[in-house]
């Protein structure tokens, strides 16, 4: 009786595979968090990236092909933001369905509206990404737009519960909105800062403040004496607000010219669990924003 018992379990087991959880992996910390918004119980998300980590310089790991050779949807910023592995997991997982062309295969920026994207890219340019600033999760407009997309690809993969994505993705736009609220009285409008890399140009785009100057000469370039020098002269004419870094891009450099200058610095963090407090994307914009006031 107890082998008849185990036979049927597994027996149903195949005939119900809609009771198995999709296995989606995210190769960032705020796709992760974005999606179980949306996929909530009926998911399991494998997040590649610690958020302690430069995401440009992330190789691949065996984790990670294992981790692709088993997902039923890879899910990536794009922009060529995960060039150095991403390729690499799509050709050595031996998984089909997160090729290019596959379901599985969710490129998030196919959602947004890119900025800086270069008409001739070139290596005298510096470090740029040729396809656009891939850093466009410190934009609620573009977040929202890819929360929809996550929730097309989840009803379309597993359509037993394609209510549920929807679902959960009208209280993810519901809190959006609530959030917005409070982040549209931050006092950011019209204010000024020096950045030491490209990271925040969504941020300026949605909130109405602009960035003025760089630490960083070109992108991926550290800056020389000279460069310093010229750029701390320009400060004192300028006089931006402060300059804006994150913990891992760029903190000496931008704390040395603050030192220089008297000029105030602020730490930001660059993704979700990169800083106390920002546990999920809306704790991270909210962290953004409060220091930025």
């Amino acid at each position: 009786m107890r082998k008849l018992f185990l036979a049927l379990l597994i027996l149903v087991g195949a005939v119900h595979p809609a009771f198995a959880k999709v296995n989606v992996v995210a190769t960032l910390p705020w796709i992760g968090s974005v999606v179980k918004e949306i996929g909530g119980d009926k998911i399991d998300v494998t997040t590649l990236v610690k958020s302690n980590q430069d995401p440009h310089m992330i190789e691949a790991k065996p984790s990670m092909l294992l981790a692709g050779r088993k997902a039923d949807i890879l899910m990536f910023n794009g922009l060529d933001l995960e060039i150095g592995y991403l390729p690499l997991i799509m050709e050595k997982a031996q998984n089909p369905a997160i090729v290019p062309g596959k379901p599985g295969n969710f490129d998030c920026s196919q959602y947004i509206a890119v900025l800086e994207k270069p008409l001739t890219p070139d290596r005298s340019m510096g470090d740029v990404h040729p396809l656009g600033n891939p850093h466009y999760h410190f934009s609620p407009i573009n977040i929202l737009h890819v929360a929809r997309g996550m929730t097309s690809i989840l009803a379309e993969i597993d359509e037993a519960n394609a209510d549920y994505y929807k679902a959960n993705l009208k209280k993810f736009a519901a809190r959006m909105d609530e959030h917005k609220q409070v982040w549209s009285a931050a006092p950011l409008n019209g204010k000024k800062f020096i950045a030491y890399h490209r990271l925040f140009e969504y941020l300026a785009s949605d909130f109405g403040f602009k960035i003025i100057g760089y630490v960083e000469p070109k992108p991926g370039i550290p800056p020389s004496a000279a460069y310093v020098q010229k750029l701390a002269e320009s400060m004192k004419t300028s006089k931006p607000d402060a300059i804006i870094t994150t913990a891992y891009y760029g903190k000496h450099e931008s704390e040395a010219l603050a030192e220089r200058t008297g000029s105030k610095i602020i730490a930001l963090p660059h993704d979700v669990g990169s800083m106390p407090g920002t546990e999920d994307w809306f704790a991270f914009m909210d962290k953004v924003l409060s220091l930025l006031r």
